[in-house]
C-alpha cells in the first residue's frame, strides 16, 4: 500500500527523514521508502521533517507523495522531533535523507516491532559499510568506543551500533521518554533514555552507503565525539560525582584518622601532616561530589531527565533540609572544639610560632569541620530550593491536568 490514504484511516507505519538541502538524494531515499511500503503491504506513509531547506527539496517531497512537515527550530533533533510528533502510524522509522541508509529493506525492522520490541537499533557493523562510507576513525576507534561506553553506563547491551541513523520505534513508547535535544545528540538520548527506561530494545542489521560526494559534510570528527561525551557524562551523575566522591571519602577518611594521631611510617615512607591535609582535601572533594551527585540526581529525576526512582524520597521530605543543617551544627561544634585546643597549645607558646605536628593536626581538624559544616549548610538550603521549585512544578502540571480534563474548570 503506499501513503496516500485518508487521514482518517489507520496508518501502522510512518518513515520520518530530516531534511536540510538533501535534494539531490531524497527523491531516491522517498522512492525507496515508498516501495518498501508496498512491498510489506503496509498501511505507510512518508514525512519529510524539513528544516528550512531552500534547493528546492520541498518540490521534490511533494512531487514523490511525501507529507511535509515544516520545522522552523534548527537541528536534527528539532526536526525528527517534530515529524515524530506529526506522525500518524503506530511504528515509526526514521532515517537520514542522505541515501547512505537502505530504505528498501525496513522489513525487518517491522518485524521486530510487531514482535513486541520498542526499539529497534540497526546495526552498520553487522550489516556491512561501504568501503569510504565512514571515515577509519569512526569505524574502528571512536564508534567502537563510545558505543561501548553507552552499553556500560546505561545498560543497553543490545546496542552494538550507538549512532546508526536509521531505527524503528513504537511511537507512543519513545513520545513518553520526553526527548528534548534539538542537535545531534537526540539520537543519543533517545537510546540513553530508553535503556534507563527499561524499554524493550532489539537490534537489525543494516548498510551504510557512501553520500553524495560534493555533498557537505554534517558530522565533526573532534566536535561531535565531544559532544557525544559530554552528553553521555552529564546523562551519568552517579558515575561522574557520587561514585568518585565515595571513592575519594573511601580513601580520605581512613588515611585522616590513621594520621590524625601522629606521623606514620610505612616501609621506610613517613607520612605526617602533609598527608593528613591532603586526606583532608579528599575528604572535602568526595563530599562535595556526593552533594552534587544527589543534586543532578534529583533534578535530573523531576525534569524528565531521568527515570524517577523511589531512593530520592528522602530528598524529597520538607525535613531534609533541617536535618542537614543540624548535621552542620554538630560539624560547627567539633569545629569549635578542634579550634579552642589548637588556640590553648597556642597559648601555652605565648601565641609565639607553632610547630608542632600535634597542634597542625587539631587546625586541619577544624578547619576540615568547619569546610563540611558549611558544605552542609549550602546544600540543605539548595535542596530546599529544589524542592520547593519541585512542588510548584507539579502543582502546575496537577493544575494543567485539571483544566484540561471535560467538566475541568480554570479557577482554583
Amino acid at each position: 500500500m503506499s501513503q496516500h490514504l485518508d487521514p482518517s484511516s489507520t496508518i501502522e507505519l510512518s518513515i520520518v527523514m530530516p531534511c536540510l538541502n538533501e535534494a539531490k538524494t531524497l527523491g531516491i531515499c522517498i522512492d525507496k521508502a515508498l516501495q518498501s511500503i508496498r512491498d510489506m503491504d503496509i498501511a505507510g506513509e512518508v514525512l519529510v521533517a524539513d528544516n528550512g531547506s531552500t534547493d528546492g527539496s520541498l518540490e521534490i517531497a511533494r512531487e514523490k507523495g511525501a507529507r511535509i512537515v515544516p520545522v522552523p527550530t534548527r537541528g536534527y533533533g528539532a526536526a525528527l522531533n517534530q515529524g515524530i510528533q506529526a506522525a500518524r502510524g503506530k511504528f515509526v522509522i526514521m532515517g537520514d535523507a542522505d541515501d547512505t541508509y537502505d530504505f528498501s529493506k525496513l522489513e525487518p525492522f517491522v518485524t521486530e516491532l510487531r514482535k513486541g520490541f520498542d526499539l529497534v537499533q540497526g546495526n552498520r557493523f553487522k550489516g556491512g559499510i561501504e568501503k569510504g562510507a565512514m571515515p577509519f576513525s569512526h569505524r574502528y576507534f571512536g564508534n567502537p568506543a563510545l558505543s561501548s561506553l553507552g552499553r556500560f553506563l546505561f545498560r543497553c547491551r543490545a546496542v552494538g551500533d550507538f549512532y546508526c541513523g536509521l531505527r524503528g520505534f513504537r511511537k507512543e513508547a519513545i513520545q513518553s521518554l520526553d526527548l528534548h535535544s534539538t542537535g545531534m545528540e537526540f539520537a543519543l538520548e533517545m537510546i540513553v533514555k530508553a535503556g534507563m527506561h527499561g524499554l524493550k530494545i532489539a537490534e537489525v542489521p543494516t548498510t551504510l552507503s557512501l553520500d553524495a560526494k560534493d555533498r557537505v559534510p554534517h558530522l565533526r570528527t573532534y566536535r561531535d565525539g565531544w559532544r557525544s561525551l559530554r552528553f553521555f557524562l552529564i546523562m551519568s551523575p552517579h558515575w561522574v560525582f557520587t561514585l568518585p566522591g565515595f571513592a575519594a571519602i573511601f580513601v580520605g577518611i581512613p588515611v585522616f584518622i590513621l594520621l590524625f594521631s601522629g606521623p606514620k611510617k610505612i616501609g621506610g615512607v613517613s607520612f605526617d601532616f602533609h598527608s593528613l591535609l591532603f586526606a583532608a582535601s579528599a575528604i572535602i572533594v568526595g563530599y562535595q561530589g556526593i552533594i552534587m551527585g544527589f543534586s543532578a540526581k534529583l533534578m535530573a529525576a523531576e525534569t524528565g531527565m531521568h527515570p524517577n526512582i523511589t531512593r530520592l524520597d528522602f530528598m524529597r521530605r520538607r525535613s531534609v533540609m533541617e536535618n542537614m543543617l543540624w548535621f552542620a551544627f554538630v560539624l560547627f561544634f567539633f569545629g569549635t572544639g578542634f579550634m579552642l585546643v589548637s588556640i590553648y597549645f597556642w597559648a601555652l607558646k605565648d601565641f609565639g610560632e607553632l610547630r608542632e605536628g600535634l597542634v597542625i593536626r587539631f587546625v586541619i581538624a577544624s578547619v576540615l569541620s568547619f569546610i563540611i559544616g558549611a558544605q552542609t549548610v549550602l546544600a540543605a538550603f539548595f535542596f530546599g530550593a529544589i524542592n520547593m521549585l519541585v512542588e510548584r512544578t507539579r502543582y502546575l502540571r496537577s493544575k494543567s491536568t485539571s483544566i484540561g480534563k471535560p467538566g475541568g474548570s480554570g479557577k482554583h
